[in-house]
């Protein structure tokens, strides 16, 4: 352990790496710190972990995390869902563009069947539109 400027050791210094924890995991420690005669404090003593990390699970579990992992599906990250949303948006707009594209060339077409400037053998038929 590396010492402070006060000459006592600290833990904080030294570098771990850090752990990953599994849905079941994260469970199984939560529904031991219900356990009659256990606490938070006494599970994250005993499994080496610290105490605000099973307070964040369980506030995340009430809030309603773990509703994906009980339908069995995987959970996505934030950051891919903003991704994805993004995504989202810009296809949506491309589709927006290529249907007013399309009922421009509809219009298109009429005005010329109208006034028949082009042969009507060269024409698309008024039912290959839908």
């Amino acid at each position: 352990m590396a010492q402070n400027n006060d000459g006592r050791e600290s833990r904080n210094d030294v570098k771990r790496p850090r752990r990953r924890y599994s849905a079941e995991e994260k469970r199984r420690l939560l529904d031991e710190t219900v356990k009659p005669g256990e606490s938070v404090s006494t599970v994250a003593r005993r499994y080496n972990v610290a105490p605000s990390l099973l307070f964040g699970w369980r506030k995340a579990m009430e809030a309603g995390a773990t509703t994906g992992l009980a339908a069995e599906e995987p959970l996505v990250p934030a950051s891919e869902v903003k991704q994805l949303k993004a995504q989202i948006r810009e296809l949506e707009r491309l589709l927006g563009r290529k249907t007013q594209e399309a009922e421009i060339l509809k219009e298109a077409v009429e005005i010329i069947r109208e006034k028949k400037l082009v042969s009507p053998d060269r024409l698309p038929k008024k039912d290959d539109f839908r």
